[in-house]
């Protein structure tokens, strides 16, 4: 199960942090869509990145894994609510749908230490 764990920690982080510094011509576009400030757009990105690089540090310290999927998955289900909002199909739903599914999966998992 250990290795399902990291495995999940690995897929949203690396996933995270593409998204955020390879594709921000997208979030740019998606944070005007939403109807959110610059200033949200800088405050969400920068959480999630340093959320995702505890993820992977979590692969060694094991201490650090819960709260920031915890953090996450807030930011995944409020994401959720916004292409709601927005009335977005839904394979625009579809990733952070995905990485909620694994954010509260890894949770779960280091809480009940499985």
């Amino acid at each position: 199960m250990t290795f399902l764990i990291i495995g999940a920690q690995i897929i949203v982080a690396i996933s995270v942090i593409y998204v955020w510094i390879f594709r921000y011509d997208t979030i740019i576009l998606e944070f005007k869509q939403f109807g959110l400030s610059d200033l949200a757009r800088t405050f969400v990105g920068a959480s999630k990145v340093s959320l995702a690089t505890l993820l992977i540090t979590g692969i060694w310290y094991s201490t650090l894994i819960t709260i920031p999927a915890i953090l996450m998955g807030l930011f995944m289900l409020s994401a959720q609510y916004f292409h709601f909002k927005i009335k977005n199909t839904f394979i625009k739903h579809l990733p952070s749908f995905i990485f909620l599914i694994l954010c509260a999966f890894i949770a779960i998992a280091t809480m009940i230490k499985i």
